[in-house]
């Protein structure tokens, strides 16, 4: 008798799970009361908070250029950079492997890396690895300068941070001196 019993719960625990799934794989029923959510309504919101982030930003960068006397040069994609010590070097193009001291900031001030302990950077322009926006400011150097470069957080490390020293979202400041390029 146990036995049956024992075949007739297996068959229909079995029975249950196959209904449950055929009920589970069919089209979600809608909720009533549950908002309908356009996607060009969303898109169009999102952008308009990003344009208002970007703003934000770009008015940080530029009150900070400003507190520190900064004459800075604005390229279209929004880095900003000086050279404040020219050397004599040749231009830096892509291709090169560049080799620099420097020391990265953020916007308020706070030191995030230095050469001084972690030793000079290199990188091989034009093949990625670093922050687009610190590529695209040492096409701008030649061996030899010492610039300070501004990257709006979409050329540094974006929504992410660097997930180390670097927040999400952060403007990063890089005060560079070009050691050699070849």
């Amino acid at each position: 008798m146990f036995k049956y019993t024992y075949l007739y719960c297996l068959n229909l625990g079995l029975l249950l799970i196959v209904i449950g799934l055929l009920a589970c794989s069919g089209e979600p029923k809608k909720q009533e009361n549950q908002p309908v959510i356009n996607p060009q309504v969303m898109r169009e919101s999102l952008e308009k908070v990003n344009r208002k982030l970007v703003l934000e930003e770009a008015e940080a960068i530029d009150a900070y250029a400003k507190r520190h006397g900064l004459q800075m040069i604005k390229t279209g994609t929004g880095l900003q950079f000086i050279v404040f010590s020219h050397g004599n070097g040749d231009s830096i193009r892509k291709g090169d492997v560049v080799r620099f001291k420097y020391v990265t900031k953020l916007l308020s001030g706070d030191i995030i890396y230095s050469s001084e302990t972690a030793g000079p950077k290199q990188f091989v322009v034009g093949r990625g690895g670093v922050e687009a926006g610190l590529e695209e400011a040492v096409l701008h150097l030649k061996r030899g300068d010492a610039a300070i470069i501004i990257l709006p957080s979409h050329l540094a490390f974006g929504l992410l941070g660097d997930q180390d020293m670097i927040p999400p979202r952060s403007t990063v400041i890089y005060e560079i001196e070009i050691i050699d390029n070849q």
